[in-house]
């Protein structure tokens, strides 16, 4: 694991903000030259810190402000269940997020789609229809009180 320093983690919080942001108007926030912003970005980038730069997109913009969070029980909690059922679900373009989690349930889902009719034909056509799911519970978003990607560093 890599040991960050402080000019790390400031470069990795102005990063995070505004990943747009050019390698000069970095090293003029940090006090560095363009060269040594450009060398720590390749490190942490190599070292797998940075591990992706993406666009966040509003979802109403898009027409697709249904949120769902499903969580999901499989029948049993073979390795062989657990692969497959990670596998299937890694290949649905709705899903957002999946984590296998502790507690009643085995795995939680977040899910992103236009409206109520669309959330239906995802649950009937794709969801149910990967083998191994013992049952569902799904909660509908009311309002996104807070969303971020950055880490505290």
């Amino acid at each position: 694991m890599i040991q960050l320093d402080d000019v790390d983690k400031h470069l990795l919080r102005l990063i995070q903000n505004d990943s747009k942001q050019t390698n000069k108007e970095l090293s003029n926030k940090l006090g560095l030259s363009v060269t040594a912003v450009y060398e720590r970005i390749k490190k942490l980038e190599r070292e797998g810190v940075i591990s992706n730069y993406v666009a966040l997109i509003d979802k109403k913009s898009v027409d697709k402000a249904f949120v769902t969070f499903c969580s999901i029980k499989l029948v049993q909690h073979s390795k062989d269940y657990v692969v497959k059922f990670e596998k299937e679900v890694a290949k649905l373009e709705e899903v957002l997020e999946c984590y296998h989690i502790s507690g009643d349930y085995d795995y939680l889902l977040k899910v992103i789609v236009a409206d109520m009719d669309e959330f239906r034909e995802f649950m009937v056509k794709k969801l149910t229809k990967i083998s191994h799911i013992g049952s569902t519970h799904s909660a509908f978003m009311i309002n996104q009180v807070k969303h971020t990607t950055a880490i505290q560093l």
